[in-house]
C-alpha cells in the first residue's frame, strides 16, 4: 500500500490534534497517524490513576473550543482530560488513523516517504508531533539490582495497591517523582526518595496561582537564548501538584512526614545502591530556585503597581537535618519496589535526515526546518517554553498550519 497525501501528521496527542484542527480550517488534506488504539495515548496510559494536571483549567486551550472543567482555576483529573481529547476528535471530525506506528521518514523528489508498520505514505509535508517523551529513562545499572526488587518507570505506576507490599524507593524528584512519593507515603508506605535539583515553586503566591504569575511575567515566553545552557531546555518540571485542588510540594515537609531523602543515585550492585553525597547541595538548589522565582514575581508586582499583599513563604529546613546516606541496603530497608521517575529521553531517529543538533533536538525556527515541508510541533523552546504546553500548543500549531498552507500554494 502506498497512499499519497498532502500532509502526514505523526502523533495523535494534543500537538497533532491541534495541527489537524488548523489544517481543517485551511481545508488542507491531511491524516494523523497514531501508533496507539486511541488519541491522547500518553495522558491515557502513561499517567497514574490519581493524576491531575498541574496547570489550571484556564491554561488548557485547545484551539476552537473552551477549556475543560467547570472551574477555570481547578485542575482536571486524568480521565476527564482524556475524555476532553476524545470529544475534541469527534467534535471536529479530525482524520486520524490508529494502530499505525511510523518507522521512518525519508526525503524524495516529491516530498517525503513515511513508512509505517501498516504501509507507506507519500506526502508533500510531514509534521512530527510526537512530543519529547519517547524513551523512559532507566539507568543501565538498574539491571544489576538483584531479583526480588520490582522495578518500573513512573509511566507504568498506577496506584499504591498496584505494587508489591513494602517500602518504595522513588528515584527522581521532579513533578512525577514528588507526586508519586507523596501518594505513597500518604497511603502508609515507607518511602525513600532520591533528590535531584528540579525546582520548587509555591502553588499559590501573593493571591494568584503560580502558573498565572508565570504567564503574566513572561516567564513562559522565554526563548532558549535566555537559558544558562542548551541542556537547560530539558530540565525537570517544578515540584507542584494539582491534586485535591492544588497544593505545594515541599521536600522538607516530606522529610518531616517521614520520607527518607537521599542524594542522587550513582550505581547499584545486587541489593545495595550507592548514592552521591549531594543531598544538601540539591536541597539548597531547590530552595534557591523558589526564592528567585518569587523575587521575580515581587519585582513584577512592584513594577506594575499591582494590589497583591506581601506573603512570606514557609521556611522549612527538615531536609538539611537528614543524615547523608551513601550506601543503602535495599533488603535491610525493606524496599520491595523501585520507581524510576527520572523522566524520558526524546528520540527523533525515525526522521532520517541530518537536521538535529548535538543533543538530538531538531534544528528549526518556530518548528519550521530547513527541509522544505518538514515541521515539528508540540515541543518546548519552539520558540518558547509555552510552545510545548497546553497553554501554547494551539498557537504553535496554527503557525505550522499557516506555513503549510502558504507553502502548498506555491508548489
Amino acid at each position: 500500500m502506498n497512499e499519497k497525501l498532502e500532509t502526514v501528521i505523526i502523533g495523535g496527542g494534543q500537538a497533532g490534534l491541534a495541527t489537524s484542527y488548523w489544517l481543517k480550517q485551511h481545508q488542507r488534506e491531511h491524516l494523523i497517524l497514531e501508533q496507539a488504539a486511541q488519541a491522547a495515548n500518553a495522558w491515557r496510559n502513561d499517567r497514574w490513576d490519581s493524576f491531575t494536571l498541574v496547570t489550571p483549567n484556564w491554561a488548557t486551550r485547545m484551539p476552537g473550543t473552551e477549556s475543560p472543567g467547570t472551574d477555570p482555576n481547578g485542575f482536571i483529573p486524568r480521565d476527564e482530560l482524556v475524555a476532553y481529547f476524545e470529544q475534541y476528535v469527534e467534535r471536529f471530525q479530525l482524520p486520524i488513523r490508529y494502530n499505525t506506528r511510523v518507522t521512518s521518514v525519508e526525503q524524495d523528489d516529491q516530498g517525503y516517504i513515511v513508512r509505517t508498520d501498516d504501509g507507506t505514505f507519500s506526502a508533500r509535508n510531514v509534521v512530527v508531533a510526537t512530543g519529547l517523551f519517547q524513551r523512559p529513562k532507566i539507568p543501565a545499572f538498574g539491571a544489576q539490582i538483584g531479583t526480588g526488587i520490582a522495578q518500573l518507570h513512573s509511566g507504568a505506576y498506577r496506584n499504591p495497591d498496584s505494587i508489591p507490599p513494602g517500602a518504595v524507593l522513588v528515584v527522581g524528584s521532579a513533578q512525577s517523582g514528588c507526586q508519586i512519593a507523596e501518594e505513597l507515603y500518604q497511603s502508609g508506605r515507607k518511602v525513600y526518595l532520591c533528590v535531584g535539583s528540579a525546582p520548587r515553586v509555591p502553588r499559590r503566591y501573593r493571591g494568584k496561582d503560580i502558573y498565572e504569575w508565570a504567564h503574566l511575567t513572561g516567564f513562559l515566553d522565554r526563548t532558549p537564548d535566555k537559558l544558562p545552557s542548551p541542556k537547560a531546555r530539558f530540565a525537570g518540571n517544578p515540584q507542584v501538584s494539582g491534586k485535591n485542588g492544588g497544593h505545594t510540594l515541599n521536600l522538607h515537609q516530606f522529610a518531616r512526614d517521614g520520607v527518607t531523602l537521599l542524594g542522587r543515585i550513582a550505581g547499584a550492585t545486587d541489593h545495595t545502591i550507592s548514592l552521591a553525597p549531594d543531598l544538601k547541595e540539591n536541597l539548597a538548589k531547590v530552595d534557591g530556585l523558589e526564592i528567585n522565582f518569587c523575587k521575580m514575581v515581587d519585582g513584577y508586582i512592584a513594577q506594575n503597581g499591582l494590589d497583591a499583599p506581601r506573603e512570606e513563604l514557609p521556611q522549612l529546613r527538615d531536609g538539611y537535618d537528614a543524615p547523608e546516606i551513601l550506601d543503602l541496603d535495599l533488603r535491610a530497608a525493606g524496599i520491595s519496589t523501585i520507581i524510576w521517575a527520572m523522566g524520558y529521553r526524546f528520540d527523533f531517529s525515525l526522521v532520517r535526515l541530518p537536521m538535529f543538533d548535538a543533543d538530538g533536538f531538531p534544528v528549526q525556527q518556530r518548528g519550521v526546518t530547513s527541509c522544505a515541508g518538514l515541521y515539528f510541533v508540540g515541543m518546548p523552546w519552539m520558540p518558547t517554553q509555552r510552545s510545548g504546553l497546553l497553554l501554547g500548543v494551539g498557537e504553535a500549531a496554527e503557525h505550522i498550519a499557516n506555513h503549510i498552507d502558504q507553502y502548498n500554494q506555491t508548489v
